[in-house]
């Protein structure tokens, strides 16, 4: 009998962080607006069911003026201890938000072709931009961006 209590201590002393560590997960969806330094972080929203239910809706709108950049969700460690204890009806998960940047030219690609129009420009001056605008993206197959000024 001695074997079988030892040999139980040891599967539920690795059971316990097996389970801890099962949990982690990391999320990152990204929308290609460049990102600022602003970061809207909920580290402990609630879902539901193991995470099937998900948090609610975290409204970013006031904060992030210039729309969202990136969204990450993760389990935090003192999120999993905390799911170790309640985890199968309650779930907590860290969600972070960065919103994007009002520099919109950090969206464009290096080196991609780009022309320059301005607010004063009339609306035969903007038909020779676009038409040469699509010259060149016919002549290198890549896209032409107008960077406004």
């Amino acid at each position: 009998m001695p074997e079988e209590l030892l040999m139980r201590r040891i599967i539920a002393s690795l059971a316990l962080p097996a389970l801890l560590l099962t949990g982690c997960y990391h999320a990152t969806i990204t929308t290609g607006l460049p990102a600022s330094t602003e970061v809207v972080s909920k580290p402990w929203a609630m879902g539901f069911f193991l995470g099937l239910v998900p948090p609610d809706v975290i409204s970013t709108a006031s904060q992030c003026k210039n729309g969202v950049a990136k969204v990450e969700t993760q389990q935090s460690f003192p999120n999993a201890i905390v799911n170790a204890f309640v985890g199968l009806v309650v779930w907590f998960m860290q969600v972070d938000v960065t919103c994007a940047s009002s520099n919109r030219m950090g969206a464009i690609p290096d080196g991609a072709k780009t022309l320059v129009v301005k607010a004063e420009m009339t609306r035969d001056e903007l038909a020779v931009a676009l038409n040469r605008a699509a010259e060149i993206s016919k002549a290198s197959s890549q896209a032409v961006y107008f960077v406004h000024e």
